[in-house]
């Protein structure tokens, strides 16, 4: 779980650091993914540390929701960069 807060940190970071909508759309859609990701795999261990029906059937909804998360995110991230484009947003230039 600590290494996705450190994940989510570094994408916010760079959200607040970066110059222009789509290199602040890079940490946003990378970092995030990762980030729930690794949050998702944490919660899925502390639920399997007592090994029970209840528990077995709790952890895969977890990964659905993981598989989900890691499916919909870049694909979101993907779909707003698009848009910008198609709307004529120019990228920053130096």
């Amino acid at each position: 779980m600590l290494g996705g807060l450190l994940f989510f940190t570094g994408g916010s970071i760079g959200i607040i650091r970066l110059p222009d909508f789509y290199t602040r759309m890079h940490p946003a859609g990378k970092l995030d993914s990762m980030g729930s990701l690794l949050v998702i795999i944490g919660l899925f261990l502390y639920i399997l540390k007592i090994p029970n029906l209840l528990n077995v059937l709790t952890g895969l909804k977890i990964v659905l929701i993981a598989v989900f998360v890691y499916l919909s995110s870049p694909t979101a991230t993907h779909c707003i960069v698009d848009a910008a484009m198609r709307a004529g947003l120019e990228p920053w230039k130096k």
